[in-house]
């Protein structure tokens, strides 16, 4: 039946229609987008050459770093060369388990980067508040089990989305983006399908993560108040949780925007406007936070 055959067609691609306003000016966006992906992958892979080469890096707070950096590395290669692909296509298109493949990279990629700064704070926590216990806590086989936790555990819950996400039978295949969203591609769902189990573990994936940031802003409480006694704590403070501040109050004002137009999704807003919203959390931390680490670290100079 044509009802059929048009599902069918839906699992064999999707139109990314996000580009339309971009088909004027895509060779200078190309060129511009090439060469920012190219120094995002520089200066990420140099720093964690940087840390694994330099014995005196391999600590906690350096490994957690370089885990970051290798986060960034993974989730812009989810993104950047399908896009930098599409610029130069005169047609817009993604598989459908490609679709899925990106939506899973780039929301494990944001995640992970939420875990591994909840890591970090705990580290610099152990550090400054703690210090007395930090190297018999910290030992290279609790940091190992607190990475593989930072890594683990947002690719098991984005798989189980993903998962719940192909059972669907999709009534669309135009979504207005420029990459794939798992909640664009869930919003092409036909009436009849059953959405409350993604529903239910998308709401559960929020929680998850804001605990996150509750336990980030708990140990940020700590260490403040620690830090205010002394001047040398301060010093310490300004050192070794700044650039980590930095990068975590720019993941809050990105994710912030995000989730603001997720919520309310503006239509007043330009389809260029809106594309950057969706990937601004591709363009600025995975450039900014191995920027902050090397002007603030010392060690890193």
């Amino acid at each position: 039946s044509g009802t059929f055959q048009f599902q069918h067609f839906v699992y064999l691609n999707f139109i990314l229609s996000g580009f339309n306003e971009t088909m004027n000016f895509r060779v200078p966006l190309f060129t511009f987008t090439l060469l920012y992906y190219c120094m995002i992958l520089f200066i990420n892979i140099s720093l964690v050459l940087l840390i694994f080469l330099d014995e005196n890096l391999h600590e906690p707070m350096y490994i957690l770093l370089s885990s970051f950096c290798i986060n960034a590395i993974y989730g812009t290669t989810g993104f950047y060369p399908k896009f930098l692909s599409d610029l130069l296509s005169s047609s817009q298109r993604i598989s459908y388990e490609g679709c899925l493949l990106q939506a899973f990279v780039i929301y494990s990629f944001v995640c992970c980067d939420l875990s591994i700064l909840a890591v970090m704070a705990f580290d610099r926590y152990l550090a400054i508040c703690r210090p007395l216990h930090y190297h018999s806590f910290m030992t290279n086989r609790r940091l190992s089990q607190l990475v593989c936790f930072s890594w683990l555990t947002p690719l098991c819950i984005f798989a189980i989305n993903v998962l719940l996400t192909s059972r669907l039978k999709l009534c669309g295949i135009n979504i207005r983006r420029v990459l794939c969203v798992n909640w664009l591609i869930v919003k092409l769902a036909c009436p009849e399908a059953e959405t409350f189990t993604n529903n239910i573990t998308a709401y559960a994936t929020v929680i998850i993560y804001v605990s996150h940031g509750f336990f980030i802003m708990w140990t940020y409480t700590h260490l403040i108040k620690t830090c205010a006694r002394s001047r040398e704590d301060r010093e310490k403070f300004m050192q070794t949780c700044l650039p980590h501040l930095t990068s975590l109050i720019t993941f809050i004002v990105v994710m912030g925007f995000q989730s603001i137009y997720v919520q309310f999704e503006y239509t007043g807003f330009s389809e260029s406007l809106k594309n950057f919203i969706t990937v601004e959390i591709l363009i600025i931390p995975p450039f900014m936070n191995p920027l902050i680490a090397i002007v603030s670290t010392d060690m890193l100079l």
